[in-house]
């Protein structure tokens, strides 16, 4: 990943959080528009519903901010629901009816290469958001600083692990995120600064270590089902790359009673159920990507496609290496945030979550959910 020299822009996160949630359905078969006028449609493509945060934020918070943005635009959302070729379908589809922009959140990296390749034969400017796709050119990509993500997942696997000896390393699951994903090696390549020290050192063991193919959780939770055999149930910490991947691990842990009692370390996304588990005690954090941040900067380059056909260089931070475009897709790195238990408050100010959402099922006999329901 190359940057631009200046740094990552400050921004004002209290204000963003004052943007209205809109609440509307982001079905895979029928689209939902923010309005009918306009002449210019913009589709928004979403790879799957198993990363909650995509259907539940990213989509409504993106079709909020093209409402605001361009009034008369009509947003199409759809979900691919973990089928890389039928995204590729939508894509298709997509430029068939007509699609001015298309913002595409790619199932695939790989597979998604041919569909933005069709976009560009058919002169329909596509903007990637958050998963990289290979293979094809892009206008530009908004994206959270994948390094800062796997960097705060390694700080606080470190933290966790740094207790380990070369006569009594502590021994670890890896559990990665889908295979070829930029983002996928940008986390690893941040977790690693962090404990590849300690693996080096003898200090840390990995006995475990695999890819999730489409980030599903229910493959995650079969693969931390075969660690654990592998093991006997002999781990000190699983180290993940999401809340999806947490999710399942923790669903393999809690069948084993080990539950709170072995670390899942490196969420990111603040699902609900994250934060939930987060107050349980069952996984140690979330890397929080303020979703409004994104729809919001999504929208405005969208808006810049629409109005002028390109983005305005000023927006620019660096490149993703999509190895097709030179130096890579012009891209916006936004900033992330690392929450623990004593700060997923954090969610609640932003508008992300509510308590009363947050203190539900065991949840809500945990300390922090009856101080904040009292």
């Amino acid at each position: 990943m190359s940057r631009s020299p200046r740094p990552t822009r400050v921004v004002r996160l209290a204000a963003l959080a004052a943007t209205p949630l809109l609440l509307a359905a982001c079905g895979s078969g029928t689209g939902s528009s923010s309005s009918s006028g306009g002449g210019q449609t913009v589709y928004m493509l979403l790879p799957n519903s198993t990363t909650v945060r995509f259907t539940a934020q990213d989509g409504p918070d993106f079709q909020a901010a093209m409402k605001k943005d361009m009034p008369g635009v009509k947003v199409v959302i759809q979900n691919a629901e973990n089928d890389p070729q039928k995204q590729v379908q939508q894509v298709e589809t997509a430029i068939n009816g007509g699609a001015s922009a298309i913002v595409l959140v790619a199932a695939d990296p790989y597979i998604a290469g041919g569909a933005l390749q069709k976009a560009s034969t058919a002169k329909v400017p596509v903007l990637l958001y958050d998963h990289d796709a290979r293979g094809g050119n892009a206008a530009a990509q908004v994206v959270f600083d994948s390094l800062s993500v796997g960097q705060n997942q390694g700080k606080d696997a470190a933290a966790l692990l740094s207790g380990g000896t070369t006569a009594k390393p502590k021994v670890i699951a890896r559990i990665y995120g889908n295979q070829g994903d930029y983002g996928t090696t940008q986390y690893k390549k941040g977790q690693d600064q962090y404990l590849k020290p300690l693996i080096d050192a003898g200090k840390v063991k990995v006995a475990c270590e695999t890819y999730t193919p489409n980030w599903d959780p229910a493959k995650a939770q079969s693969e931390m089902e075969q660690c654990l055999t592998k093991t006997g149930n002999k781990l000190d910490a699983v180290v993940v790359m999401n809340d999806g991947t947490a999710g399942g691990s923790v669903a393999a842990l809690s069948a084993q009673s080990l539950a709170g009692k072995v670390p899942v370390i490196g969420g990111q996304d603040a699902d609900l159920q994250a934060v939930q588990y987060i107050l349980l005690g069952y996984q140690y954090g979330t890397v929080y990507k303020p979703f409004k941040l994104q729809a919001s900067k999504a929208a405005e380059l969208t808006t810049q496609l629409l109005k002028n056909g390109k983005i305005n260089k000023s927006d620019i931070d660096g490149y993703v290496d999509n190895g097709f475009m030179k130096p890579g897709v012009p891209a916006v790195f936004l900033p992330v945030q690392n929450l623990h238990a004593d700060t997923v408050g954090t969610l609640v100010k932003d508008g992300v979550w509510t308590w009363k959402q947050i203190c539900t099922g065991p949840a809500a006999a945990t300390a922090t959910c009856k101080k904040e329901m009292a």
